[in-house]
């Protein structure tokens, strides 16, 4: 029997001639990451290990991106304490305010992953890198400690599901209409410890931003890692970002998967996740014009904090003002999104309609700060999480959707079709 891109991508670096699903094996890493929440546990357990460097300090990354710049003296302290320990391990990539971005938009723009790496990092959606053709998951702080010391780490090898994409999005669908879509469609669990795979004639028509979106979101399926097939588009942005040379690999035509499904793109219309999960969504078609009274949109996230994300939301924003009852806050990905929004015109163009905009940060998304929501508050947001209590109090509600979707909203102050407000 064959083996999927992650089945290859795990044999690879684990010095086998082939794995099956269900197999227990030791892996070398080429990248291992963590952030400001989850480093200091990692540093702990790294100082309880009894080594005293890190296996590669190029093949270490540490980006504070949650509480900061520090929202606090707790905060405070946590970054010093791994700013301290990156300084003492001589960590290449330790990038800090001024440099810093969210953590997912900001390692592929640095080039740090390419097709074919394998990347542990102590946060959920490091599975967003699947979106370069590489296998990259969440781990726990204990597996980034050990990962750091010796540059390996253990895995089950997944099994898989095939997400066969044809067809053309509409104008105001993006990748994470489409995500939320299939985890509508196949539920919170239903990739559970699985390697999402993304492939077909429909990927051409996905931009690289987009798909980063989708494979951010495979671990609110349940999913072990999301991943991409490999095209023109991806050694294109490999190119672009990175010294790293990309390796390819190939599903074979035998591989086995536990499911197949067809997307059709051109069918998927924007799509919104009702609170309290991502499985709980529902088109903009089957919500009432004014069913949803929202009080805050936030655009940003490891998610949807992108160039693309942002144009959409300037297109639909541009020249309008958001709603008097609404607070409209964009968060950019990076400092080099950020700088190039305000080239473009981007940013004078969301301020005038009233939005505030933030320093990159994760800020609100998982109730840090920067638009923490009060009791019976509604957001709608391009986060990618809505369980209770998610952006604050544990009655307010965050409903998740798309960049033109939340736009849209901000304009009328409920959530919106985008295309009753014209863009």
């Amino acid at each position: 029997m064959g083996m999927t891109m992650t089945q290859k991508i795990l044999a690879a670096h684990a010095g086998l001639p082939s794995v099956k699903a269900g197999q227990l094996i030791t892996c070398k890493l080429d990248l291992v990451h963590g952030n400001d929440i989850t480093t200091p546990v990692a540093v702990n357990v790294f100082k309880n290990i009894g080594v005293d460097h890190v296996f590669d300090k190029d093949k270490v990354s540490i980006v504070p991106d949650h509480f900061v710049p520090n929202k606090d003296i707790k905060s405070a302290e946590q970054c010093k304490y791994i700013r301290e320990f990156a300084r003492k391990m001589e960590v290449t990539n330790f990038f800090e305010v001024g440099q810093m971005g969210i953590e997912h938009a900001l390692l592929p723009e640095k080039g740090l992953v390419v097709a074919g790496d394998l990347v542990i990092g102590a946060d959920s959606h490091t599975c967003t890198y699947g979106a370069l053709g590489a296998f990259s998951t969440g781990v726990g702080s204990t597996d980034m400690a050990a990962g750091m010391a010796t540059g390996e780490g253990w895995f089950k090898v997944p099994s898989a599901i095939k997400f066969n994409l044809v067809g053309k999005p509409s104008k105001n669908v993006s990748g994470k209409d489409v995500i939320l879509h299939i985890i509508g469609m196949i539920g919170v669990d239903g990739a559970l410890y699985k390697s999402m795979e993304f492939s077909g004639e429909g990927l051409k028509n996905l931009s690289m931003d987009s798909r980063l979106s989708m494979a951010n979101m495979a671990i609110e399926a349940g999913a072990k890692n999301g991943i991409f097939a490999v095209d023109e588009k991806t050694l294109d942005y490999c190119k672009k970002h990175s010294k790293k040379t990309p390796v390819v690999y190939e599903a074979d035509e035998d591989a086995e998967y536990d499911e197949v499904y067809t997307i059709d793109l051109s069918k998927i219309r924007p799509t919104v996740a009702f609170p309290h999960l991502p499985e709980n969504t529902k088109t903009v078609d089957e919500i009432g014009a004014t069913e949803v009274k929202i009080d805050q949109v936030v655009i940003g996230s490891c998610t949807n904090g992108r160039m693309e994300d942002l144009r959409i939301a300037r297109d639909i924003l541009k020249g309008k003002k958001v709603h008097p009852s609404v607070r409209a806050i964009i968060i950019p990905g990076t400092q080099k999104i950020y700088l190039e929004a305000i080239n473009e015109g981007i940013i004078q163009d969301l301020v005038e309609a009233g939005c505030a905009v933030s320093t990159p940060t994760c800020g609100p998304c998982l109730g840090g700060y920067m638009g923490i929501l009060a009791a019976g508050e509604r957001c709608i947001s391009t986060t990618n999480r809505n369980f209770v209590g998610r952006m604050g109090h544990v009655d307010s509600e965050v409903y998740l959707a798309a960049p033109a979707t939340a736009a849209a909203s901000a304009l009328t102050g409920y959530i919106t079709n985008p295309e009753s407000v014209g863009n």
